[in-house]
This record gives C-alpha cells, sequence and structure tokens, in this order.
C-alpha cells in the first residue's frame, strides 16, 4: 500500500518518516518531491571493475548548472537526507525531469528499511541536459511492509553526498 502525501506529512512530523529538511509544499497526491544536491560525481575509468573501487571525481555544482553528456553515468545526491523504520522508500524522476530524456535513478530504486541519509542518484541523459542544484528532480513515495522488519546496517548507512559503488567489498568479503 503506497501511502498519500498528506500521511507522508503526518508520518514525517510524528518521526515515523524522516525527510531533513521537509517542507510540506512538497507533498504530492502520492509522493514527496526531492532536489538535486550541491555535488555531482563521475567515474574517470572508461572500463569500470566490479572487483575494484573505481577511480572516481567529484566537483560542486554551481549555479551555472552542470551539463550531463549521454554515454555516461553520474551520481549525484538528494539534497534531502530521507528513510524510515516503518515504511520503505522508493525512488524516482518527476515526470518533468524524464520528459527531457533524462534518468534520475536508473535502477537500485527500493531505500532498505533502516537506511538513512542523502539518496545516490544515478544520472543518465539521452541527450546533454543541464541541471542545477537544488532543483527539484524527483520524488519518493513510501509503501507498506508485511512481516518482520528487519533493518539495513549496510555499507550506504548515513552517506552523505554521492557515493560511488563499493562492489567491490563484496569480492573482499568471499
Amino acid at each position: 500500500m503506497i501511502l498519500t502525501g498528506p500521511e507522508i506529512t503526518s508520518r514525517v512530523r510524528d518521526g515515523r518518516i524522516r525527510i531533513d529538511p521537509f517542507d510540506a509544499r512538497h507533498a504530492q497526491p502520492n509522493s514527496y518531491d526531492f532536489h538535486l544536491g550541491e555535488t555531482i560525481g563521475w567515474y574517470t575509468s572508461h572500463v569500470l571493475d566490479c572487483a575494484r573501487d573505481n577511480p572516481f571525481e567529484q566537483r560542486p555544482l554551481d549555479a551555472g548548472g552542470f551539463e550531463l553528456q549521454p554515454h555516461r553515468i553520474y551520481l549525484a545526491a538528494t539534497l534531502e537526507r530521507i528513510g524510515s523504520d516503518h515504511v520503505v522508500p522508493i525512488i524516482r524522476a518527476r515526470s518533468s525531469i524524464a520528459r527531457l530524456g533524462l534518468f534520475v535513478h536508473v535502477t537500485a530504486d527500493l531505500i532498505d528499511l533502516g537506511s538513512f541519509g542523502q539518496l545516490t542518484l544515478q544520472l543518465h541523459a539521452v541527450q546533454p541536459v543541464r541541471v542545477y542544484p537544488g532543483m527539484l528532480i524527483g520524488q519518493v513515495t513510501f509503501w507498506e511492509t508485511t512481516g518482520d522488519r528487519v533493518l539495513y546496517d549496510g555499507k550506504y548507512q548515513h552517506s552523505s553526498g554521492p557515493q560511488p559503488s563499493r562492489a567491490h567489498l563484496d569480492f573482499e568479503a568471499r
């Protein structure tokens, strides 16, 4: 069951959903709109290796924006810190942004119960698109769960800024 905007607002106010900063004006009929953060990053290698820590570069976004190019993945974070121990957040692009050919979250849109932090967005443009810090870029929906809850305690907990892949740690743990 998906929560409505008014229910999201109610649960933020009682602490069952965490969105910081929160502005009730961004609550939509069944989602909450979030903003692009202030930093963007990208991998500097042409070939990425799942078993290695890939070189990653990042820079602040300024008021002039940043032009995303096709054929590459960019990582950025939400301005807001988002999470819940009670409902599952799922993130996606706002339709206005998708209509510009910008994939805001290419995959891995489900945020685990108990995860909290700035969410890393996987940005992919089908043609050059300019993005700006603080722009409304995506939306988060919240879904009820059934069964015993197990809270996330993984490698991206309490993230700040765009987080490059840590898949290489899975190889090291074997």
